[in-house]
């Protein structure tokens, strides 16, 4: 996490790390954060010594950013003696007395496993994909079931052993001024906001606009805001994504950075469609879409049932699987129908009308906002610290 980076992601981590801290100082809590780099923030923080990384961006004339996307490994590798640092002075700090509770909440929580034995204080972590989503996560969480953890949907714990040790589920939180419904919705498109990436299903929500406008009077566009990754070993947008960019019934608008614009993009939208075809471990876009009042169109992928509530705050489609054989295992295996699960999309398209849109803005502000998840984090701290 670094000021000059955070900007410039399409969901990280680190702005709800600095919100949870925020909300946990308004709560009576005395919070420390601790990351790489330095971040605006209303409470103490500690970062690494980045002085070795910023020498390498010198002699090779680059921003942070710029290193991140030419040199991928090299920002990585120095990036993780950065968090290694954090950790040792974190831990450090608790074993002086300093700190009561370490609570890691990043996805290289790999690098505290080992050493959290260490640390005289109670170490929990927060894990933000699934658990099984990369080697070098499945492959060492289940060592470590035994330690402290908060998941973030009940979905995300099935990639965890059975007899892990869940101190309480917390769902993300936005904060509630952060977006508003649109008072005259344009309407009339269904919106795609995320990556643009072959898991995320983008290819589904296109092939159901134009199965839906096929047959329809009043046809419907999607528009489409995200990020996506030209050029390298992904050939996603190339292939299967830009060849339907016409400009009518599928629109590109780019990259969504600001938040007024995020909220006209949504508000406006008569739905938003998340078609993941893999296990969403929970989905920010879609807490954002209720907070502009926009209802969702979901595939029951993941944590995606857990946070829209069917026919009430949108409208969860069941995805058609079919067994396919692969010639490079040997081995049948299930995957996607794509034609039979656009078909079901499309049909959802016209009943996502009858959604109350001010009933997704209360759905939200019940169970969504920011201060109910930092209540929910200061409740799970206190019970663990009382033991």
């Amino acid at each position: 996490m670094h000021q000059d980076i955070l900007p410039r992601v399409i969901f990280s981590p680190g702005d709800l790390a600095l919100q949870l801290c925020s909300g946990l100082k308004r709560l009576g809590a005395e919070v420390t954060l601790f990351s790489p780099g330095p971040v605006q923030t209303e409470v103490r923080n500690i970062t690494a010594d980045l002085s070795y990384f910023d020498e390498e961006l010198k002699a090779r004339g680059d921003t942070y950013v710029d290193l991140l996307k030419k040199h991928p490994l090299v920002f990585i590798s120095l990036a993780r003696q950065a968090q290694s640092e954090i950790l040792a002075r974190a831990f450090e700090m608790a074993n002086t007395g300093e700190l009561d509770i370490v609570h890691v909440y990043a996805n290289e929580e790999d690098l505290a496993l080992p050493f959290s034995r260490l640390c005289r204080r109670p170490v929990v972590f927060t894990h933000h994909d699934p658990f099984n989503f990369l080697v070098k996560y499945r492959s060492v969480f289940p060592k470590y079931s035994h330690l402290n953890w908060i998941s973030i949907s009940l979905a995300q714990r099935l990639g965890m052993p059975e007899d892990t040790n869940w101190l309480a589920n917390i769902p993300h939180g936005l904060d509630k001024n952060r977006f508003r419904p649109i008072e005259r919705v344009e309407g009339r498109y269904l919106a795609y906001l995320g990556r643009i990436v072959e898991p995320k299903g983008l290819h589904l929500a296109i092939r159901a606009i134009k199965i839906y406008n096929a047959s329809s009077r009043q046809p419907y566009t999607l528009k489409i805001a995200g990020k996506h990754y030209s050029g390298g070993t992904d050939s996603y947008w190339q292939k299967f994504i830009l060849p339907q960019i016409d400009g009518r019934e599928v629109q590109y608008v780019g990259f969504i950075r600001d938040d007024a614009d995020k909220q006209k993009f949504l508000g406006n939208a008569d739905a938003l469609v998340v078609p993941s075809t893999f296990d969403e471990p929970f989905g920010m876009v879609m807490i954002e879409a209720l907070a502009c009042g926009t209802p969702v169109i979901g595939l029951d992928s993941g944590a995606i049932p857990e946070v829209i509530r069917d026919h009430e705050t949108g409208l969860i489609v069941s995805k058609t699987m079919r067994c396919v054989h692969d010639p490079k295992s040997g081995r049948d295996r299930f995957a996607v129908d794509d034609e039979s699960t656009a078909q079901k999309l499309a049909s959802s398209i016209d009943q996502v009308k009858e959604i109350d849109r001010s009933g997704c803005r209360s759905d939200f502000e019940q169970r969504f906002s920011i201060e109910r998840m930092c209540s929910l984090y200061f409740d799970t701290y206190l019970k663990l610290f009382t033991k």
